[in-house]
């Protein structure tokens, strides 16, 4: 059960007429926060049942929502790490027109935005970022804009490089039924913002200092295997590791048991490796 007490701190006052979800259901009533452009952002929040550790911060890809992240939150909170997310502008539960933003950087400063308010809740502990297809862009474009501030990133697939087979027919994987997945076609405004971020992330690459775990299938139809390839070539980190699933397709966390147990496995032992023992926290 995702554990949203956090998310309390982060309501805010609303009007007589509150606002609603693209779902009808009062902010009011749910974890959210208010963007820059006040914009409603739902929110998450998983929570260990000891004092955290470390803190994480799940990205989602395009067309889903941060729901989807549950088993993997719930992995990472039996390491003692409290794990939080949104649902980026214009997915699940969060305003904005469906799969439309005015420029990619938005979902950056939201995540800049979001991990600052936490961190403030929680000072001291290291954080780190997670992200999967359009949000394994997203956080490493937040990891190049503050190239100091993470303890480490895990990327899941991440949109480094198109496929080409897709660039012209990008296509969201749609699981039984969810109410909260994007079903529309990808608008043109859309897919420019996708080959925007690609270019951006390109440039962005040099930058990154920070400790990465890219985990990849080789058989990725949305994004290209050779882009695991680039980052690990052009990424500065001196902790990097790659491990492609051969034959594995693109949602590696919700794959065949043995892909996606195995996937669990390598992030729970890499996170475990680089975290602090319980109760150490980092200097602020």
């Amino acid at each position: 059960m995702t554990e949203t007490g956090l998310g309390d701190r982060f309501r805010m006052p609303e009007k007589s007429s509150p606002r609603r979800t693209p779902q009808n259901v009062p902010y009011r009533d749910l974890p959210h926060l208010v963007n820059a452009d006040g914009q409603y952002l739902f929110c998450r929040y998983w929570k260990p049942a000891r004092a955290p550790r470390a803190l994480v911060f799940v990205s989602h890809g395009a067309g889903e929502h941060c729901g989807r992240y549950e088993e993997l939150a719930q992995m990472l909170t039996g390491l003692d790490l409290l794990v939080f997310a949104h649902d980026h502008v214009g997915h699940g539960q969060s305003e904005g027109e469906r799969m439309v933003v005015s420029d990619f950087h938005i979902f950056i400063r939201d995540v800049l935005q979001h991990v600052d308010a936490v961190q403030k809740e929680q000072p001291g502990l290291p954080v780190f970022l997670l992200g999967h297809s359009m949000g394994g862009a997203i956080a490493i474009l937040t990891a190049a804009e503050k190239p100091n501030h993470f303890s480490g990133m895990i990327l899941i697939s991440p949109l480094v490089l198109a496929n080409p087979e897709s660039a012209t027919t990008f296509k969201v994987d749609i699981y039984n039924a969810d109410p909260l997945i994007c079903r529309a076609g990808l608008k043109v405004c859309f897919g420019i913002q996708l080959l925007n971020a690609v270019s951006r992330v390109e440039r962005a690459l040099p930058r990154l200092t920070l400790p990465v775990l890219l985990l990849q299938g080789s058989a990725d139809r949305l994004c290209d295997s050779r882009g695991a390839y680039l980052l690990m070539e052009a990424a500065k980190s001196q902790d990097k590791t790659l491990k492609i699933y051969e034959g594995a397709y693109h949602v590696l966390h919700k794959e065949l048991p043995e892909v996606t147990n195995s996937v669990f496995q390598e992030i729970n032992t890499w996170v475990s490796q680089r975290i602090a023992p319980a109760g150490a926290r980092s200097p602020p």
